[in-house]
């Protein structure tokens, strides 16, 4: 799960592709190397999100970063029935989906407050993958216990983010 940085000098480095939703709980989780593209997650993060209860419906929208946009993609997320929401490289600017990006940034903070996390210390890839799920555990439910419970038998659904 590392591979070499093409910023900094060739050292070995690994990426975090976190999938959140609305409110920055992240579902899934990913660890690649760090010459590894982020389109190359893009479907197996959105495979990987776990099976959500039958009376809640699915996620709508996925709303990505430029890095994201292909016709592949497009033509993936639709055939799921799923709305993307992706920054077109040299058309739009990516101002247009920051309202929405802190919320992902602002999971990311949170799974790098655990000290663990910050800077990575493990040298095996699958005990980091560990670490970063327990940390995306305690985060879900942190949120969980300070967000007010929903009292509606219909919960809105909910986009997810990359």
């Amino acid at each position: 799960m590392t591979g070499p940085n093409p910023v900094d000098r060739g050292k070995k480095g690994s990426k975090l592709h976190v999938l959140s939703e609305a409110q920055g709980i992240p579902p899934a989780l990913a660890v690649s190397g760090a010459n590894v593209h982020d389109s190359q997650a893009f479907k197996p993060l959105l495979l990987g999100l776990p099976a959500v209860r039958p009376r809640r419906r699915r996620p709508v929208k996925v709303r990505a970063d430029k890095a994201y946009f292909s016709a592949e993609h497009l033509a993936w997320l639709r055939s799921r029935r799923l709305i993307p929401r992706i920054a077109r490289p040299g058309i739009e600017s990516g101002e247009q989906l920051g309202r929405h990006r802190w919320k992902i940034e602002r999971s990311i903070a949170w799974l790098f407050c655990y000290r663990r996390l910050a800077v990575r210390h493990e040298r095996i890839g699958s005990h980091f993958l560990a670490f970063l799920g327990l940390a995306a555990v305690l985060t879900c439910y942190k949120n969980s216990r300070n967000s007010p419970g929903e009292t509606t038998s219909e919960p809105r659904a909910r986009g997810f983010r990359v």
